[in-house]
């Protein structure tokens, strides 16, 4: 919780400076749309979380501006619930791993620069801790860093790793899935190659892995994962559009959301295309990625 509200200074300290004042009025609400479209919330979500607002205001009776500020944080919390869900892998008992049986298949995809690769390793690394067996898919074939860097991760974290140099994504892919499923892994965590939403061609290559890893096990890709640069503010959630329209998004990592002051986005993203948050990220260290919860989010961001 205080690296998370640590992370969320920049974008927290904007918005609870609207209630530093002594009267609830027209002024103060103006200050506060103005700091949630600077933190990047949105039209839409700034409109429903400043209609919520003034509800819960009018229930509470309330007549101090330290106390809208809490209502505030309520208010997003609400916002954001729907985001909060647990990610399920594998066949044991527990709570990471229940439900689900034989090998989960997670794709991984996202822009260059959102820190893929880096959430990956930090994924795999939050799999093994929780018990859960897990083998890496070089499937980024185009960067030829990308898989020395995916191999530097299955080397820190001890797992095993489908590499091919200069191999085809999909084919890389299909054996990584055949693989994991001969060798009864609980995840398959496959890194597709980072990539804009406009470079068509491209985006149909993530279509192409999707429709191969479907022939290798008919029930794959169990999750298919967007990594979001939380800098990059309103154009994350344009990211989450057309990579959920091209492959159909079960889930989110959010990434670099220390010291960004667009932190907002999530309501953004809760109100326009509600698609799971299961990680964020708020440092560099490994334990930096942790599990999305709505009302701790909340509280650090209306700080």
């Amino acid at each position: 919780m205080d690296r998370l509200r640590a992370g969320l200074r920049k974008t927290g300290s904007s918005i609870a400076t609207v209630f530093t004042g002594t009267r609830i009025d027209d002024a103060l609400y103006e200050e506060l749309e103005a700091a949630l479209l600077m933190a990047d919330t949105g039209v839409k979500a700034t409109e429903f979380l400043l209609a919520d607002l003034k509800y819960r205001v009018k229930e509470a009776k309330a007549t101090d501006p330290a106390a809208v500020k809490g209502l505030l944080a309520e208010a997003v919390a609400h916002l954001l619930t729907p985001l909060q869900k647990t990610l399920v892998v594998g066949d044991r008992q527990d709570n990471l791993v229940e439900g689900r049986h034989g090998t989960t298949v997670i794709m991984v995809t996202g822009v260059n620069g959102a820190g893929k690769t880096t959430s990956i390793g930090k994924l795999t690394r939050h799999l093994s801790d929780h018990g859960a067996s897990v083998l890496l898919a070089a499937a980024d074939t185009f960067r030829a860093a990308a898989r020395e860097q995916l191999a530097v991760w299955a080397t820190r974290n001890t797992v095993e790793i489908i590499s091919q140099q200069g191999g085809d994504p999909a084919a890389v892919s299909f054996d990584a899935v055949s693989a994991g499923r001969a060798r009864g892994k609980d995840v398959v965590l496959v890194d597709t190659a980072g990539r804009l939403p406009t470079q068509l061609h491209l985006m149909e290559e993530l279509r192409k892995i999707k429709r191969v890893v479907q022939k290798a096990d008919a029930t794959a890709p169990h999750e298919v994962l967007l990594v979001i640069d939380g800098n990059t503010g309103q154009n994350a959630l344009t990211q989450v559009k057309a990579f959920d329209d091209a492959l159909g998004l079960t889930g989110l990592v959010v990434t670099k959301l220390d010291g960004t002051a667009k932190g907002g986005v999530l309501c953004a993203i809760a109100r326009e295309r509600p698609v799971p948050v299961y990680f964020i990220g708020v440092g560099e260290k490994l334990e930096d990625l942790q599990t999305f919860n709505a009302r701790e989010f909340a509280q650090a961001l209306v700080q």
